[in-house]
C-alpha cells in the first residue's frame, strides 16, 4: 500500500505517541509499503504553549492538500488532533477519500487538569473530528469504552509493542542508582501536572525515588521534594537501564491512554505499579496479575492507595515480569494497524474516475 500517515506528533519530540507512530512507520516501510508522512517538521512550526517541545505547524489546507494529492496514497491515516490533522480530514472530506484516525491522548482530561475548566466541549470535539473516520484505532477495549460514551465510535484494537532488543531484564542497572538505598522505585515521563507524579513522590516507600523525563513541573517537584533524584530525559540503553535498575516502575497517571513505559519496564522485569484506571488495568488488571488469558503469577499492584499498590509491586518476580513484557509484540501492532488501513484501502485515482 501507499499510506499517508498525518501526525501533528513526530520527532524530535520523545513520547509515547511518536514512538508508536515511528516504529509502526517504519516496520511497515521494512515490509514494502510505501509511507509518507505529513509531519510539522515539513513546515514552519511554533511551539505549543506550556509544552514548548511540541510544535504546532502553520500551514494551509492547499499546502497539505498538495502534498496528499501529489503522493496518491492507497490509505490515509490522521493520527492526531491538532492543526495538520484537521486540514488533512478537511480536504478527505472534500473529495470523498476514506481515512481512518487513532486516538492516542485524553486532551480534554489535559486541559481540565491544567485550567480546571470543564473537559465537555473538548470532548464534543474531539467526536466531531473522528466522527466520519473508518475505524478509530483505540490502544485496549476498555478505552474503547470509554470513548464510546464521549460518541466516539467505529473504534478498532490497535495495540503496543516492545523493542525487545533495548528492554531486557539482563541489562545493567543505570550508574546514578549506584548508592542509593533500595528498594528505588522509578518514574519514567513527561514531568507535567496531567501525570499526577506528585501521588508517586507523596507516597510511603522505604527506599530511593528516581524521575526520568522532563517538564514544566520539574522545578516545582524538585524543590518541594529534594530527597528525590531527578534525572533528567534519558532514552535508548540509557532509559532501558533506569529501568533495569529499578525495583518498581510508579506510573500513577490517571489520564494516559495506554502506558508504553508500563510494557518496557514489565520487558526489563520491574514490576508496576499503577491507579485502578484505564491504562494499569488493561496492562495489568485488577490485581496485578496480568489480562485475559495471559492473567497469572503478580507483575504489578493496582489500588487507589497508591502505596499499597507500590508495596504490592515490590513482591513480583521479576522473571515473571519479563515473561509478561515480551508478550507484547511490535510486529502484532503493525499487522493491527496495516489491517485496519486495508479494509477502507481506496485509491484517490479510482475516486477521480
Amino acid at each position: 500500500m501507499r499510506i499517508t500517515l498525518v501526525s501533528d506528533a513526530w520527532a524530535p519530540q520523545v513520547n509515547g505517541v511518536v514512538r508508536t507512530l515511528s516504529t509502526v512507520a517504519d516496520m511497515a516501510t521494512a515490509r514494502g509499503h510505501r509511507l509518507q508522512t505529513i509531519t510539522p517538521d515539513r513546515f514552519f512550526s511554533v511551539p505549543m504553549p506550556s509544552y514548548p517541545e511540541i510544535r504546532l505547524a502553520l500551514t494551509t489546507r492547499r499546502r497539505v492538500a498538495a502534498a496528499i494529492a501529489g503522493f496518491d496514497p492507497d490509505a490515509v491515516h490522521i493520527a492526531t488532533e491538532g492543526p495538520l490533522g484537521w486540514l488533512a480530514r478537511s480536504w478527505c472530506l472534500s473529495h470523498g477519500v476514506p481515512f481512518t484516525t487513532s486516538f492516542h491522548t485524553r486532551f480534554p482530561d489535559y486541559v481540565a487538569a491544567r485550567t480546571g475548566l470543564s473537559p465537555a466541549p473538548f470532548w464534543r470535539m474531539l467526536e466531531r473530528f473522528h466522527r466520519p473516520a473508518r475505524h478509530v484505532l483505540v490502544a485496549t477495549p476498555r478505552l474503547a469504552e470509554e470513548l464510546a460514551t464521549h460518541g466516539i465510535t467505529r473504534t478498532r484494537p490497535w495495540t503496543r509493542g516492545v523493542d525487545l532488543r533495548l528492554f531486557t531484564p539482563d541489562r545493567a542497572p543505570h550508574p546514578a542508582f549506584a548508592g542509593l538505598a533500595g528498594p528505588i522505585a522509578l518514574h519514567v515521563g513527561r514531568v507535567a501536572v496531567e501525570k499526577n507524579i506528585e501521588a508517586f513522590l507523596a507516597a510511603e516507600w522505604p527506599g530511593a525515588k528516581v524521575v526520568v523525563g522532563d517538564g514544566p513541573a520539574r522545578a516545582a517537584l524538585q524543590a518541594r521534594y529534594p530527597q528525590a533524584v531527578f534525572l533528567g530525559a534519558l532514552h535508548g540503553e540509557a532509559l532501558a537501564s533506569a529501568y533495569a535498575g529499578a525495583d518498581v516502575l510508579a506510573f500513577p497517571s490517571r489520564t494516559d491512554t495506554f502506558g508504553l513505559v508500563i510494557i518496557e519496564a514489565l520487558a526489563c522485569g520491574t514490576p508496576v505499579a499503577g491507579y485502578p484506571v484505564p491504562g494499569p488495568l488493561d496492562i495489568l488488571g485488577p490485581e496485578g496479575r496480568g489480562v485475559g488469558a495471559r492473567c497469572g503469577p503478580r507483575v504489578g499492584g493496582v489500588d487507589e492507595d497508591f502505596s499499597r499498590a507500590m508495596a504490592d509491586a515490590l513482591l513480583a518476580n521479576r522473571a515473571d515480569c519479563a515473561d509478561y513484557g515480551a508478550g507484547y509484540s511490535w510486529e502484532n501492532s503493525c499487522d493491527e494497524f496495516l489491517a485496519a488501513l486495508a479494509e477502507v484501502e481506496m485509491p484517490l485515482a479510482d475516486l477521480a474516475a
